[in-house]
């Protein structure tokens, strides 16, 4: 069965995940972010098949995610290293384990924790706003379209869909202003007489 290649779609969700959408590539990222850099490791920790983990750090080497480091000449051995493209995948890691603990974690408990080193206690992440620092839930964001959208393949209804949202935003905005203004025009004490030369 062939993948259908996401690159090409509108969307950042789709991008990332065209290159961060299997299994294999989170669990590869996972290890090598947490220590585990050398390929024998890597094939031992996660039991995956030589053959299938070569692509995947190939993959990840091309896209500028990991890089390829010598750490022995005699006889010449490498290690893989997250870029700085790579280590922004941290939080996305971060995400899914805070999820998986959430929902799949059972009765023995989540199978790792996270410790900031900053202030020294266990903690969990938090996806929140990078303005006024509150927590971000679908029932307190919205998505509208950026400079980059467009409707297209992957984003046929979602295009669309999240145009409207601006169009009915700036409605919104224009009708505010125009609420103000009237409002203005209503306190001022000339309202109403002609303007005099």
């Amino acid at each position: 069965m062939t993948r259908t290649p996401l690159a090409d779609v509108a969307c950042s969700i789709a991008r990332a995940t065209d290159l961060f959408g299997d299994a294999w590539t989170a669990l590869i990222m996972r290890d090598v972010l947490t220590g585990v850099t050398r390929f024998d490791d890597l094939a031992h920790d996660l039991g995956i098949s030589r053959k299938v983990l070569a692509a995947r750090l190939a993959r990840l080497v091309e896209e500028g995610v990991l890089i390829r480091e010598r750490y022995q000449e005699r006889p010449p051995r490498e290690h893989y290293r997250a870029t700085p493209k790579g280590e922004e995948l941290y939080p996305v890691l971060l995400a899914l384990m805070a999820w998986g603990d959430r929902w799949y974690a059972g009765p023995a408990g989540p199978p790792a924790r996270i410790r900031h080193l900053d202030c020294g206690r266990d903690t969990t992440p938090v996806t929140a706003c990078a303005h006024c620092g509150e927590p971000l839930t679908v029932g307190n964001t919205t998505q509208l379209p950026g400079p980059g959208g467009r409707t297209g393949p992957g984003t046929r209804v979602l295009g669309p869909l999240l145009t409207a949202r601006e169009n009915r935003r700036e409605d919104r905005r224009e009708d505010r202003l125009e609420n103000r203004l009237e409002n203005r025009r209503a306190d001022t004490p000339e309202a109403g007489r002609p303007a005099t030369v």
